[in-house]
């Protein structure tokens, strides 16, 4: 089995080359926001041909049970900066891409893996939910606001992994994400905890990816 993991980042790319010697998985980075993030999907499906891909790094965080350091798995995921308006088709909803799912889903089977998987991690626990992502670093209280106010559920926000998601769906590749909660933008006015993150708790916090990738 052939498995590509998708980051963004360089900061993520160093963590993750470290976890991994194996010539059935690759690691690459695609660049941050959407557009780098679908071009870096169909670049590995095109080069690598993947049996799954991964999406991995960090997210803001949403919800009272969510801390940082913990990770967000992709249940399902959809674009907070998306809206095609109902001029042309009323069906479509807000984070709904014209002619694409209303929301991507995560391998059922991948999914089920998770849920089912022996984790052995001290402060970090493991959410299934909602991700969403969109072409904007939060960085304030008003920009989580907006966002959550229309997807109130969502887990995690970040900047690639529905983008890759829908690269997966359009290619039929199977795919999930994992995101590691870099700070909770609903607590944090100037992104200290962002900054503290990496500079304190990220080395262990891509052991997650590496464990699931392992039960494969």
């Amino acid at each position: 089995m052939k498995i590509g993991i998708i980051v963004a980042m360089d900061k993520e790319l160093h963590q993750l080359q470290k976890l991994f010697n194996n010539e059935n998985v690759r690691v690459e980075k695609c660049g941050i926001g959407k557009v780098n993030a679908a071009l870096g999907a169909q670049r590995m499906i095109n080069e690598f041909h993947p049996d799954i891909i991964i999406s991995s790094g960090c997210a803001g965080g949403n919800g009272d049970d969510v801390h940082i350091q913990d990770v967000v798995v992709s249940a399902e995921l959809a674009y907070h900066d998306v809206y095609c308006g109902k001029a042309i088709d009323d069906t479509t909803v807000y984070g709904q891409v014209q002619g694409m799912p209303v929301r991507f889903k995560g391998d059922e089977e991948l999914l089920s893996m998770v849920e089912n998987g022996e984790w052995e991690m001290e402060n970090c626990k493991i959410h299934q939910g909602l991700i969403v992502t969109g072409d904007w670093f939060v960085d304030s209280k008003e920009k989580m606001r907006e966002i959550i106010g229309h997807f109130p559920e969502a887990k995690a926000v970040d900047m690639e992994s529905a983008a890759i998601a829908q690269t997966c769906y359009i290619n039929k590749v199977r795919f999930i994400s994992f995101r590691v909660i870099s700070d909770m933008p609903l607590k944090d006015a100037d992104a200290s905890q962002y900054h503290d993150f990496w500079d304190t708790i990220a080395k262990n916090s891509f052991h997650v990816t590496k464990t699931f990738v392992e039960s494969l």
